[in-house]
């Protein structure tokens, strides 16, 4: 099988070159006997049957492979969530390639046959459907609310070697930071994961599904299940994920600068929403008389604690 990167010479390896980040690394490191180690292994072992890998080919050479989630389960196929990393062009990602093939390793190390129903470019997210087997079985994925006890809990970054078929998993807890990545809606988590993670599950220490993880070098970003959740409506109603320009760029107020959450809290002492970092002239967001700067703290009578809340609710 032909890979879609060059592999080091002999040569090379002698002289101690070595390929780094590829979709074959592992992330985790959990052979200590803590409980935290311990915990998490239970944890991602709750998962194992609902965690995949997948690779895409063109012709004979694998273009990509990622982590992915079964998303649904019916008694006729199987619902995947991954990253539209999987079909997309690598010189050119704002285009996807045609034709190509998917496979699909099962967490028992079989191969099945993926078809592309779904993606969406922006979200960077794909849905691949597979035929349905019964001794797997969908994530319970439904809405989590990103409170201060969520900030306060061990999270599990989950993923799935496609050569080895090993499970893969890092913990971590989450920031009050936005994603360098270019999506407002990504949030971030301290897990250390590798290439291989990409379109993997982030679950908390209860097993919840709290969204779907990308790559970055020192933390994960991933796309809440809100959004996630979001999507796939709009997959099934329209065909496509419909997102409106409002115009602005928010943050939480807890991501801001030292400063900027100083001179909120001197004027509001018990101040808590989220802070509008940028509005565009002439937008939606101008136009309806919001500014930067301003502190959102309720949005259609829900209590605002972080920015993905307003862009679900929007």
């Amino acid at each position: 099988m032909l890979r879609g990167y060059p592999m080091p010479s002999e040569s090379q390896r002698a002289a101690g070159m070595h390929l780094v980040n590829t979709f074959e690394e592992r992330f985790d490191d959990l052979d200590g006997y803590s409980e935290e180690h311990a915990l998490v292994k239970l944890l991602a072992s709750s998962m194992s049957n609902s965690v995949v890998s997948l690779a895409s080919f063109e012709r004979n050479v694998r273009r990509f492979t990622c982590t992915g989630t079964i998303f649904r389960h019916m008694p006729y196929e199987m619902t995947i969530l991954t990253s539209a990393s999987l079909v997309r062009c690598l010189g050119d990602e704002a285009k996807f390639v045609n034709k190509l093939k998917i496979k699909v390793c099962l967490p028992n190390g079989k191969l099945a046959v993926g078809k592309l129903w779904k993606y969406d470019c922006n979200y960077n997210i794909a849905i691949v459907k597979t035929k349905s087997f019964l001794e797997f079985h969908g994530a319970h994925i439904h809405g989590v609310q990103f409170n201060s006890e969520l900030f306060q809990t061990n999270l599990v970054a989950i993923g799935r070697c496609y050569e080895s078929g090993q499970l893969m998993a890092s913990s971590g807890m989450l920031l009050h930071k936005n994603s360098i990545l270019d999506c407002q809606e990504l949030m971030v988590a301290t897990c250390k994961i590798t290439k291989a993670g990409i379109g993997g599950p982030l679950i908390d220490s209860s097993g919840n599904f709290v969204g779907m993880n990308f790559y970055s070098k020192d933390e994960t970003p991933f796309l809440p299940v809100s959004i996630l959740l979001k999507c796939f409506k709009h997959f099934e109603i329209s065909g496509r994920v419909v997102k409106p320009s409002l115009g602005l760029r928010v943050g939480s107020l807890g991501a801001q600068k030292l400063s900027i959450c100083e001179e909120i809290h001197r004027s509001f002492p018990h101040a808590h929403g989220i802070y509008v970092e940028m509005v565009l002239d002439g937008s939606p967001a101008a136009l309806s008389g919001i500014k930067g700067g301003d502190l959102i703290s309720t949005l259609d009578g829900v209590a605002l604690s972080n920015a993905q809340e307003v862009l679900y609710i929007l």
